[in-house]
Order: C-alpha cells, then structure tokens, then sequence
C-alpha cells in the first residue's frame, strides 16, 4: 500500500527535491510551504507521514506544528528536519511525539532508511502510538535479565538498574521510571513487563506529552459513539487495550488536573467507563509511568496530583544517563553498529580509535537515543572499512573542539607561556586561528577547509596534532 506523505518546508526548492525523490520510491506525496498551510492541508487531507522542517518561516516552528498534528490524529508519524547544531530541539521534538529528527543536509537514501523504518515500527505496532527509535534495540539473549533481548552494559549503575528490575518485575507492583529523555525508559518498561507474569498479555504504550484533556481521556479510557465531535464510533480506550498486561504512560507528569482525578479512580477501582458511557468495564492492569520530571517536586508545586503519585510509587527506579555510563559507551557503539549493518546490508568493521575517544568525551544530552541516531548517520555514510571522524555530526566534533580549546586568559587568571618556544607558540597560535574559523561557520569542517585554504583532511590533523600534543 502506498504511503501518503506530506512536506511543510518554508524552502520551495527542498520540497520539490524531496517530492520527486520520494514520489520515484512511490510515496504519494504533497507540499505546503508554511506551517499553517501545511496544517489545512494536513486536516483537509488523509497523510500517513509528515515531514516537518523545524524553522519555518512563519509564527509556528516545527514542534507547534507536530503538537497539532498529534492532537488530531495521534497515529500520524512525524519526522522533523533540523540543522546539526540543534541536538537539544531534537530531543525536544522527540520528547513531544516526533518519531525521530532528520538532520541537514539531508541525505536522501538516510530520509528514505527512516521513513522505512518509521511504517515498520508502525506496523509492528497495530498502530499504537510508540516513541520511535528506542535507546535499546535486540542483542543475544546471554546479554538479557529475561525473555527480551536488550543489550545489558558493564557499567556500576547499569548493573544496580538491572538488579532493581529482576526485583520488582515479578509483582504487580506500579513503577515510577525517572531519567533523562533518550535514557530507554520504554524499554525498562517492556523489559519489565517480559519478565513478569504478564508477558503474554498485551504491553501498551501511551505518550502523555502530546495529548490535551478531551484526546487524553479518549486515548486512556476510549469513548462511545456520538460522545463528542468526531466520536463516529465506539473506541477502546488503553487501558482496554493492555487488559491482562501492562500499560506503560510516558511524559505522566503533562496530564491535566482533570485526566488525573480520573486515573486515580480507575486505579483505586479497576474500572473503567468510556467517555460517553455509562457501562462500567472491569480492568485488570499493571501501570508504569516514567517522567524526566520530580514528581515529587510536582505535587509539591500542584502541577500532579499527591494521591496519584504515592499510587504510582510502589516503586521507583533512576535511568542513569549515558554520560555516567562511560564505560558502557563501547558495547553500545558495536551494538548500535551491528544493528545498523544489518538495517544498511553492509559490513562496516568498527570505529577508528579517535571516533571512539569521541564518543568518550562527548556528553551525549540525548542519551542513548541521540547514539543510536549517530551511528545509523555514520554508518550510512561510510562505504567500507570503519567510521571515521569525518563522518560524525558536528555537534559533537564541535564538543570536543571546544573542550580541547585553551581556557581565555582574563584580568584574575592570566595565562602564562609555560616556555619561549617559538614553534610551540606558532602551533598555538594556529590552533587559535582555526578555532575562530570553525565557530564562525558553525563548526562545518568543509566551509572552514575552503576559508582556510587547506584540504579537510589537513584541517584534521591539525587539529589531532594540537589535541595530542596536549
């Protein structure tokens, strides 16, 4: 079945090229140049996809635009385009329903592995909204604390978060999951659920940031028919869906007062009744939430309720972010790898030792997610043998410039030469100069190769020289 696919870019030309090369892949596809025109066209329409840049030339951005979209049809995939430097919007975007981000320039063949990959994931889902681009994907199961298989890390705080999940998944117990976004709280949940009693029976997923009040409490609790607007027929609600197994909400801290009171009654009574209805529907569910939000802190402030909070934790457990998982960052770069030659059909052999020094130092604010991400880019852009420098985005080679720059003398703190040499001076001094060149071009080797009048390849080694030297 041929997918239907509409681009809201405020550029005219990126939105014929994407048109002709997605349309040759046989998507049916059609544009809209601004962020309100792409959204009539888009309620006026039936589009399976969207693809939205981020910045748009009008008073709506990229993420105003896939909130509307989820709030009328929370099935919809969104992809949003975005330049390399803005790894934080990224993450934002996900957060708020995007399947995942496509960074410029775009590659064609990486628009179309995504698209791909965001139907399949669709399609393995029957269609149930599901945050794309898990942090953790399948490895062998000597690595797995059960029947799925995640890859398990070596790190201290990786094996204290396992040892927490063998403890708590055989209960019933509900679970607060608190981490940073990207940190894999969906996949904590499913592995949870795989190793409970309830892993036979259906594991639903729910992303609470997206939703208003009216969508929430349909999505939660279903409606019947003629219950409001667009009601034109009975609907299941979630907890119908997961009945026998776990419910997983994502984002619970971004639910209203209203849908709150609501799920606090469905927990104390283990029933429901859909929105419209007055039939009461006996439900039988395991609840985990996550959040990269204190709920604690919440209640304390009245954004969540205090009741509900103290139902949900029975148990809570902290999703360590990547940068305290250094140790981890290896096993999880060959894994990544290994799953993306297998989605690229290729056999790209390793990382060279400075891509993994990198990976290292990088702080990673989007977590394992934002790895992945980085290594399917890489890897797509890597022919054969193992993935160089060259390859990586530049918020990350712009990082660790930027860390291996030499502190600014000021007035309290001069810097003084540690000698006379000349040549030390010189080298210094050249450093500086390049510095300057690739902050001003935003950190684009390419660009400041030109404006420096060396090859990119020099421009490298200069660089690796200075750093080594250090």
């Amino acid at each position: 079945m041929n997918r239907s696919i509409l681009i809201i870019d405020d550029d005219a030309d990126m939105c014929a090229l994407l048109t002709r090369f997605l349309t040759k892949n046989g998507y049916a596809v059609d544009s809209a140049h601004s962020g309100n025109k792409g959204l009539e066209k888009f309620k006026a329409g039936k589009f399976d996809i969207v693809l939205c840049d981020y910045r748009l030339g009008d008073k709506k951005d990229g993420k105003d635009i896939l909130i509307e979209i989820k709030q009328h049809n929370p099935q919809t995939i969104v992809l949003i385009i975005t330049g390399y430097s803005d790894i934080k919007t990224a993450v934002d975007v996900i957060k708020a329903g995007a399947y995942d981000y496509i960074t410029k320039p775009l590659i064609p063949d990486e628009v179309l592995n995504v698209l791909r990959a965001a139907i399949n994931q669709s399609e393995n889902n029957n269609g149930i909204p599901h945050s794309a681009n898990t942090a953790l994907a399948n490895t062998s199961r000597k690595n797995s604390p059960g029947n799925s298989e995640f890859l398990v890390g070596e790190a201290a705080a990786t094996n204290a978060l396992y040892n927490q999940i063998k403890i708590v998944a055989p209960t019933n117990y509900s679970i607060i999951l608190n981490g940073e976004s990207g940190t894999g709280k969906e996949v904590i949940a499913k592995t949870i659920h795989e190793l409970s009693s309830r892993k036979n029976r259906p594991f639903v997923a729910m992303d609470c940031g997206t939703l208003s009040k009216e969508l929430a409490g349909s999505e939660l609790f279903g409606h019947i028919k003629g219950a409001f607007t667009g009601a034109i027929n009975d609907k299941e609600g979630h907890f119908e869906l997961a009945n026998g197994g776990t419910l997983f909400l994502d984002e619970v801290a971004n639910l209203s007062s209203e849908i709150q009171a609501s799920l606090l009654r469905v927990i104390q009574e283990r029933k429901i009744k859909r929105i419209g209805g007055n039939k009461e529907i006996d439900v039988d569910v395991r609840i985990i939430v996550a959040t990269n939000e204190n709920l604690q802190d919440a209640y304390k402030h009245g954004k969540f309720r205090e009741d509900l909070y103290h139902r949900f934790n029975e148990f809570s457990i902290e999703l360590p972010p990547l940068r305290n998982r250094k140790i981890d960052i290896p096993l999880f770069a060959d894994f990544f790898l290994q799953k993306t030659n297998k989605e690229l059909d290729k056999n790209i052999e390793g990382f060279e030792e400075d891509v993994m020094k990198m990976f290292i130092n990088y702080s990673w604010p989007g977590n394992l997610r934002e790895f992945r991400n980085v290594i399917r880019r890489s890897a797509l852009l890597t022919n054969a043998g193992k993935i160089s420098p060259s390859t990586l985005p530049a918020e990350i080679t712009g990082f660790i410039m930027q860390k291996a720059a030499p502190a600014a003398a000021t007035e309290s703190n001069p810097i003084k030469p540690a000698s006379l040499d000349l040549k030390d001076t010189a080298s210094k001094a050249e450093y500086e100069a390049i510095m300057q060149v690739l902050k001003e071009v935003n950190f684009n080797k390419t660009r400041a190769a030109e404006l420096l009048n060396i090859d990119r390849k020099t421009l490298y080694n200069k660089i690796k020289s200075f750093e080594d030297a250090q």
